[in-house]
C-alpha cells in the first residue's frame, strides 16, 4: 500500500501575520476582502482565507483559522484574530499588542522580555512589516495599533506547558518559518530549548530532564521545590530545586542533553521509569522508537555476561515488557544498577562533559535508584 503524502500546515505566527495583512488591505481599500497572500520567511507565497471581516473608516478586523496540517496540536483550528485601529494625524508608527487569549511573559529566558506580549520575534516582524507595507501612508501621519487575539486562547493554554515556562494568560504566537511540518519534533524540541533557557535565567544550577510527568512527580516528591527567591546567589544543590528546574523532555533525550550542554547547564538529573531508561541504555536518543523486543534481547545479553546478574537473564528472555523484568526480579538492585549505569554512560557519549545523575522512578512512585 502506498502511503499518502502528509500535508503540512501553518504556524500561529503565519496566521496572525496573514490576518493582520488582511485587515490592513481592507482598511486601505475600504472594502471587504476574502483572501490575502502572505510571503513566508522561506519565500513561499501562501493564500489564506479570511473570516469574520469587519470594516469601518478607522478600523478593520478579521481572523484566520489555523490549519496545522496532518500534525495537529492544541492550536489546530484556533481563530487567530487581528484588528487594526488607525489614529490619524498621530506619529507614523505601528504598535503591536496582544488581546484576549494571548499570554504575557512573566519569567526571564523567553524570546521576549518579561512583561511583553508572548508574540515571538519572527511573527512580530512579519506582522509589523506586513502592515507597514500595505499601509505605507506617506502623506498623512498615522498610528496603527495592531491587536492580535485568540478568543479561546486562555482555555487552550491550560493544555500546554506555557504557565511553567512563564507565559501566563493565554497562548504564545510562535513560528520561525511559518510552516508546521507533519510528524516533526520541532514544536516539542523548541519547548525543551525554551524551558532550559528559562531554567538558566532563574539561576538554577541543576536541570531535571524527565521522560514523563510521572517520573517528574517522583523527583519533585523526593527533593521538593525551594521557595521562590530562596537560595539566590548560593551554590545550588540538588536538594533545592526551583519550579523552573524541571524540563519535560519526553522522548527527545538526545536533543535535551545536547541542548543542556550547548547552553551551559551545570548539572542534569535524567529521570525516567525503567522501560524508558532501558531504551536510553540501549542507545536510543528518541525513546518512542518501537524496539522493545530488541531492547529485551540486549538486556538479556548484558545480564548473561555478568556472573552477578546471570541468574536474571532468563527473566529478560521470556518477558514481554521491560516492566515485567523489573517486577519479576522484585526490583533487583543489580538489575537496576546495570540499566541505570548504561543509561548514564550513553548519555555521557551524547553530551560529554555534562555533570549527570540518573534517577529511576518506580512504578509505584518511589525512587529506585539515584546516582
Amino acid at each position: 500500500m502506498t502511503r499518502s503524502r502528509l500535508r503540512h500546515g501553518y504556524t500561529t505566527g503565519a496566521c496572525a501575520a496573514a490576518a493582520a495583512r488582511g485587515a490592513a488591505v481592507m482598511l486601505r481599500e475600504q472594502r471587504i476582502v476574502d483572501t490575502v497572500d502572505l510571503t513566508l520567511p522561506g519565500g513561499e507565497l501562501v493564500e489564506f482565507p479570511l473570516h469574520g471581516q469587519v470594516l469601518t473608516d478607522t478600523f478593520a478586523s478579521c481572523y484566520v483559522v489555523k490549519d496545522a496540517g496532518d500534525d495537529p496540536d492544541v492550536t489546530h483550528g484556533v481563530e487567530v484574530h487581528a484588528r487594526i485601529d488607525a489614529e490619524f494625524f498621530a506619529p507614523h508608527r505601528v504598535v503591536l499588542r496582544g488581546g484576549e487569549g494571548i499570554g504575557r511573559a512573566t519569567k526571564p529566558g523567553l524570546a521576549v522580555p518579561v512583561g511583553e506580549w508572548a508574540i515571538n520575534p519572527v511573527p512580530r516582524r512579519m506582522i509589523q512589516e506586513g502592515v507597514r507595507e500595505v499601509l505605507a501612508m506617506r502623506c498623512m501621519p498615522c498610528t496603527l495599533t495592531v491587536t492580535i487575539s485568540i478568543p479561546d486562547g486562555a482555555e487552550r493554554a491550560k493544555k500546554t506547558l506555557n504557565e511553567r515556562l512563564g507565559i501566563v494568560g493565554g497562548l504564545s504566537i510562535l513560528g520561525t518559518t511559518g510552516i508546521v511540518k507533519p510528524i516533526s519534533a520541532q514544536a516539542w524540541t523548541d519547548t525543551i530549548d525554551t524551558a532550559i533557557d528559562v531554567a538558566l535565567a532563574s539561576r538554577t544550577g541543576t536541570v531535571v530532564l524527565s521522560t514523563g510527568r510521572t517520573s517528574e512527580l517522583v523527583v519533585q516528591g523526593e527533593f521538593g521545590l525551594k521557595a521562590p527567591g530562596a537560595g539566590r546567589g548560593e551554590k545550588p544543590e540538588i536538594s533545592s530545586l526551583s519550579e523552573e528546574s524541571f524540563v519535560m523532555m519526553g522522548d527527545y533525550v538526545g536533543h535535551a542533553l545536547r541542548s543542556c550542554l550547548r547552553k551551559g547547564v551545570k548539572r542534569v538529573v535524567m529521570a525516567g521509569q525503567f522501560a524508558k531508561l532501558l531504551k536510553i541504555a540501549c542507545g536510543h536518543e528518541q525513546t518512542h522508537v518501537g524496539s522493545s523486543e530488541l531492547d529485551l534481547r540486549m538486556l538479556h545479553d548484558w545480564l548473561a555476561a555478568d556472573p552477578a546478574t546471570a541468574r536474571l537473564a532468563p527473566l529478560a528472555e521470556r518477558a514481554n515488557t521491560a516492566r515485567q523484568v523489573l517486577e519479576e526480579s522484585e526490583r533487583d538492585p543489580a538489575l537496576v544498577a546495570l540499566v541505570c549505569g548504561r543509561a548514564k554512560a550513553f548519555a555521557a557519549t551524547v553530551a560529554p562533559g555534562l555533570e549527570l545523575k540518573v534517577l529511576l522512578a518506580g512504578y509505584g512512585g518511589e525512587v529506585l535508584y539515584f546516582g
